[in-house]
């Protein structure tokens, strides 16, 4: 009997898994336009840096300058007309960041005092900046779905990508995150704190910086709540019935402010950037400020190679 009764719940927990990854499918068109919208936005002020240098990668045709090497003529493209090109490869210097937002069930929350999900907000952040850094010429991915690549369309690319991907929760996968590149996560981070901060130095130790951007829907902060009230916990189904939850109130608020300044404290020791934004803020806002934390701690050091 027991046996019985753990397949099924497996049964029930993988149905709901496969349903929320196909609404999530569903949603990403519609995420991407926004995020476009989003992105142009913010555009005000965020420079390109993409230009001609030794690389790997084709970046355009030019006209050949007498006195260049040979070996750099594209004859292909010059048998076209009467001029000769050459071929430029993308400057090096690109930065290679790694976009993730958490598709944990927590993240499907959404308040009467927010007019989004947090897995929306979180997705339009991390495809917008996708579309920003593809317009700046740098290296962008997705782990555990898209390799980094450097090309214009790069966010078109990636949300192709996730409307097939399996859900991740948590935490990103790291394999292929390399040494000096740069890691941007979108999550409500409600797992133990302990737990996060282990993961977070894990990643830390291999050499990669980090950003850490906090997803909250303003009555999770607020708590709001009064009189006989019912909590579930999206991620476990465990419930817990308040008889009077405005006596919580008081409590709740100093320890998730804890929470904030506790990893806050522990972001600074790394060096990582630490944000946080609520729904029921324009995603602007957040946009911008990410792009100020990267162009300070990238752009103005040189960047990565």
């Amino acid at each position: 009997m027991a046996s019985t009764v753990g397949s099924t719940v497996e049964q029930t927990k993988n149905a709901e898994t496969l349903q929320r990854a196909r609404a999530r499918a569903a949603l990403i068109p519609d995420l991407l336009t926004e995020s476009r919208y989003i992105a142009n936005t913010a555009i005000n002020g965020w420079h390109g840096r993409r230009k001609r240098g030794v690389g790997e990668n084709f970046w355009q045709f030019r006209p050949y300058v007498d006195g260049e090497t040979l070996a750099k003529i594209d004859w292909r493209r010059s048998a076209r007309d009467d001029h000769i090109y050459v071929q430029d490869k993308e400057w090096e210097a690109a930065h290679t960041l790694w976009i993730w937002a958490d598709n944990s069930p927590s993240m499907l929350y959404k308040s009467e005092l927010a007019d989004v999900s947090k897995q929306s907000r979180a997705m339009v952040l991390a495809l917008a900046l996708c579309e920003l850094l593809a317009r700046s010429g740098e290296r962008v991915g997705w782990p555990g779905v898209s390799k980094a690549i450097s090309h214009r369309n790069a966010a078109e690319r990636i949300a192709s990508e996730l409307t097939h991907a399996e859900l991740q929760e948590s935490f990103p996968p790291t394999i292929g995150v390399k040494k000096y590149s740069e890691l941007i996560m979108f999550s409500d981070f409600l797992d133990p704190v302990d737990e996060t901060l282990e993961k977070i130095d894990a990643i830390a130790m291999r050499g990669v910086r980090g950003h850490f951007v906090q997803i909250i829907d303003p009555a999770e902060e607020s708590f709001p709540y009064s009189g006989r009230t019912q909590f579930l916990d999206p991620e476990s189904g465990e419930r817990f019935i308040a008889g009077r939850a405005e006596r919580l109130g008081e409590r709740y608020r100093d320890v998730f402010e804890a929470r904030k300044q506790t990893f806050a404290a522990h972001m600074n020791r790394l060096g990582w950037s630490y944000i946080v934004h609520h729904t029921d803020q324009p995603a602007s806002t957040a946009l911008v400020s990410l792009h100020l934390r990267l162009g300070d701690e990238l752009f103005s050091k040189g960047g990565i190679r």
